[in-house]
Parts: C-alpha cells; sequence; structure tokens
C-alpha cells in the first residue's frame, strides 16, 4: 500500500464503520446527562477515540507477533462486547427504572464505566490489525490515527444528539440509554457470532 489518498479515504471509512458502536453508546451517554460540559464530552470522545486508536494498532501487532493467539481470542470478542454492554446498560436501565423523581440528580458516568465502554465498543477493532496487517509500522500509525480523529469527531456529534434528547425526555432518557446500550452489546454479538 502507498501513501496516497485511497490510503487516506479507507483509513477514514474503516474510521467511519468502526465508530458506529461508539457513537451509539455516545448518544446513550448524552441522553443519560443531558447537563454534561464540554470538557466532559471531549474527555468522553477523547477516550473512545484512544481505544479505536489502540485496539487496532494492537491487531496489527499481534499479526506480526503472536497471530497464533490472537485468532484463539478473537472468537471471545462478541461474548465479551455482549457481557460488558449488557452489564452497563442493565445497571443504567434499573438506574432509570429506580429514579421515579426527574427533578433526582443522576450520578454521572463514572471511568471505570467509560474505559468498560470503551473496551467494548472498540474490542471488535482488534479484528481491523488482520485488515491492515501489509501496513508497514508508519502506515499502520497514520491510519489508526485517521480512525482515531474520526472516531472522536462522531462521538462528539453523538454526545450532542443524546443531549439534546436527554433533555427532552427528561428522566426516561436513562431508561432510553440503557437499553440502547444493551441493544448495542446484542447486535456486536450477533454481528461476531453469524
Amino acid at each position: 500500500m502507498e501513501w496516497n489518498f485511497v490510503f487516506i479515504l479507507n483509513s477514514i471509512l474503516l474510521g467511519v464503520g468502526l465508530a458506529m458502536d461508539a457513537f451509539s453508546v455516545s448518544m446513550a451517554n448524552g441522553l443519560n446527562d443531558p447537563e454534561m460540559k464540554r470538557g466532559k464530552m471531549a474527555g468522553i470522545a477523547g477516550v473512545f477515540a484512544g481505544f479505536q486508536f489502540a485496539m487496532p494498532l494492537i491487531g496489527w501487532i499481534c499479526v506480526h507477533t503472536i497471530v497464533q493467539y490472537f485468532q484463539a481470542f478473537e472468537k471471545a470478542i462478541p461474548w465479551i462486547a455482549l457481557l460488558l454492554l449488557v452489564f452497563i446498560g442493565g445497571d443504567m436501565l434499573l438506574e432509570g427504572i429506580r429514579s421515579k423523581d426527574a427533578s433526582e440528580k443522576k450520578p454521572g458516568l463514572g471511568i471505570w464505566a467509560l474505559l468498560v465502554q470503551g473496551v467494548a465498543t472498540s474490542i471488535d477493532a482488534l479484528s481491523v490489525g488482520f485488515t491492515i496487517a501489509g501496513y508497514g509500522w508508519a502506515m499502520a500509525l497514520a491510519a489508526c490515527l485517521i480512525i482515531a480523529a474520526v472516531t472522536f469527531i462522531i462521538c462528539m456529534a453523538g454526545l450532542f444528539i443524546g443531549k439534546k434528547f436527554g433533555t427532552k425526555l427528561s428522566n426516561k432518557a436513562q431508561i432510553l440509554g440503557g437499553v440502547i446500550l444493551i441493544g448495542i452489546g446484542i447486535e456486536i454479538f450477533i454481528t461476531g457470532i453469524f
């Protein structure tokens, strides 16, 4: 592969495809916290972008070093994503059901929940290491940086959309956010298994 427009376009499209799960989870996070400040939004989008940068790069390294171990792990990816997202989504759903009062202060997204979301939405990006295996180190790094930038932009859009609807949905937003996360987990699982 050469450094050209096709390389950049392929990396952007790869970023868009990989960022869809993170976009949906970002929307759920925005729904859950409609008063979220821009700094926190940038931090959340940055975490998702960081994971979307790291996972394909880790996959690329695995292909070039320990490919036989990675192939055995690849079968577990849909199960891991399903468990993580159902756990977080279920917790959000229960909190939304328990919260009867719309004015009740909802807990913000904690760092551990955010990290779990980051892993769950990007773990399938490990497989992209196979896609970019033909790239040299510099091209693989550049592709991962482009994927991260695209993910950041898409996640910021998801957070803005979620915040807008979260304000209108009041206390139902947390329930909807939990349902969305569980749905994403099921979608990743079904897509990964079949």
